[in-house]
């Protein structure tokens, strides 16, 4: 952790793994209560994208970026965006490529520019500069077909239509899932503590609920998209949706969690594997010939072959998908190292 010259602010760069190769995660610029709490963010996080490339076989460890905002309102209301990003920058380029940093909650494709003004150790540049630009709709690609393999192995069909869904989050990811299942036939409740996307709801002829009501609603598929810890002992307990499969990062707040949801029946998508799509898409920007959408479509779409041997190994060796996840991924950062 370093406190920035240019803007006053603390940025921090947490590595987990790079056995596999450089950590790549994204810069999170977010409002922390206190330093202590953006720390447990970043080795969190950082952990998670250790294991969220090595089951996606990609060649990228695992980090996270963090830029303390100073206020929820963020940096730029205090006109030190600009500052703050070029500080990180400086924070990134003094470990010479063991981490690579891309957009995250809070910075955009745009903002990666600023920051390869101080380092060029950055990814997910815009389509403009060459890069492969905004994430968001590979992630909900991902998504979409973990949403689709779940309900196959609860329902007995891949279909969403006639399903009744939950979208807890609608960011630039959470919008699209939404979209995309709305398409497919779906009943949907949406929420959002942002008020002012209660007019997404009525273009997508979705039902507005309350935030608070979206992780405990009757209904078939419980979509997660907004920050993480949402599912604890409590919210578990008071789960009526037989489906979770979301964007969130670190969705359980422990990992016993997972324990509880296979106990009550729930089939949960471990996070890290269903919100793959936007780091495999950022990994095809690093390879040899440059960023080509078509590879990353492919690429993403197997998102669903890879949970699918997920649910089965869980099955076969009577644990839960995370237990089969976190094997899976630890065995490939082991044959790395």
């Amino acid at each position: 952790m370093r406190r920035g010259g240019r803007s006053g602010l603390f940025t921090l760069v947490a590595v987990h793994s790079t056995a596999r190769g450089p950590a790549l995660g994204g810069c999170r610029m977010w409002h922390y209560d206190d330093s202590r709490g953006a720390v447990r963010d970043a080795l969190r996080l950082s952990r998670a994208m250790t294991f969220k490339s090595a089951v996606a076989v990609l060649p990228l460890g695992g980090g996270k970026g963090v830029i303390m905002a100073p206020d929820p309102a963020g940096p730029a209301r205090r006109g030190l965006r600009a500052d703050a990003l070029r500080d990180f920058g400086d924070t990134v380029e003094q470990l010479g490529g063991s981490y690579v940093t891309a957009e995250d909650v809070g910075t955009s494709a745009r903002d990666m520019e600023r920051i390869a003004t101080t380092t060029s150790h950055v990814t997910g540049l815009s389509r403009r500069r060459g890069g492969s630009g905004d994430p968001s709709p590979w992630t909900a690609l991902g998504v979409e077909a973990a949403i689709r393999v779940c309900c196959e192995r609860v329902f007995g069909s891949p279909s969403p239509e006639g399903r009744t869904i939950a979208v807890a989050g609608l960011g630039n990811v959470g919008a699209r899932v939404a979209a995309a299942c709305a398409r497919a036939g779906a009943t949907l409740l949406v929420t959002d503590v942002d008020a002012r996307k209660q007019g997404l709801a009525r273009d997508l002829g979705a039902q507005w609920i309350a935030p608070d009501d979206a992780l405990v609603a009757a209904v078939d598929v419980l979509v997660p998209c907004a920050l993480g810890g949402g599912l604890d002992h409590e919210t578990v307990a008071r789960l009526q949706a037989p489906i979770v499969a979301g964007a969130a990062n670190n969705q359980l707040a422990d990992d016993d969690v997972a324990v509880l949801l296979a106990q009550r029946g729930v089939l949960w998508a471990p996070d890290f594997v269903v919100n793959a799509g936007g780091i495999i898409n950022i990994s095809v920007e690093l390879e040899p010939g440059g960023y080509d959408p078509r590879r990353a479509r492919t690429r993403v779409r197997g998102i669903a072959d890879t949970l699918r041997r997920i649910f089965d190994d869980a099955q076969a060796t009577h644990g839960t998908p995370l237990d089969a996840a976190m094997a899976l991924a630890r065995a490939r950062v082991a044959e790395a190292e």
